[in-house]
């Protein structure tokens, strides 16, 4: 008995299209010291949303693959060396992020408002979880440049999340208005 699932076309075009946009997000960007503000959590969080937990992570797992293998998608370039930049985690919790909202969102076939925000805000738990922790490790231990924990929830939290939270209710509201052309398309 087979048990693999193949993607369809139509799944292909939607996780090549969040792929893209995730990566234009890197671009757009409001410099913040440590880690950039960028519109990739919008995008990372909407695939999660709209496409479901398999193929929104399919999706961030996409374009985090086109990065490592070195095209300049994120946001300070590509290539394989970027597993050692201190925002790597980031990335690592989109794609953990985007697999929870979207997991979340399965639970019911018509997701209110209020559970997308929810699901939003857990994955951008998830995100600061992953992005923070490996912020910290590989700063400290693999590149030596020794940031305390305070200056990492400075930084890393406190100057970046009034953005993020933003986001959340932003990617809420289009995923509300977008879900039910996702649905029938």
């Amino acid at each position: 008995m087979k048990t693999e699932k193949t993607l369809q076309s139509k799944e292909l075009v939607f996780c090549s299209l969040f792929s893209s946009l995730i990566a234009a997000g890197a671009f757009i960007k409001i410099p913040v010291p440590v880690v950039p503000f960028t519109l990739q959590f919008l995008f990372t969080n909407l695939a999660g949303l709209l496409l479901g937990r398999r193929l929104g992570a399919i999706s961030v797992g996409l374009y985090i693959a086109i990065g490592l293998v070195g095209l300049p998608v994120f946001v300070s370039g590509g290539g394989i060396w970027y597993v050692f930049h201190p925002t790597f985690g980031y990335l690592i919790g989109f794609l953990a992020g985007s697999f929870i909202s979207g997991y979340i969102i399965e639970q019911t076939n018509s997701p209110s408002y209020k559970r997308l925000v929810l699901a939003s805000f857990a994955n951008l738990g998830i995100v600061y979880a992953f992005g923070m922790a490996y912020c910290y490790l590989i700063s400290n231990y693999y590149l030596d440049s020794h940031i305390g924990v305070w200056s990492l929830i400075l930084y890393c939290f406190i100057l970046a999340v009034p953005g993020d939270i933003f986001l959340c209710f932003a990617s809420a509201t289009l995923a509300k208005q977008l879900f039910p052309a996702m649905k029938r398309g």
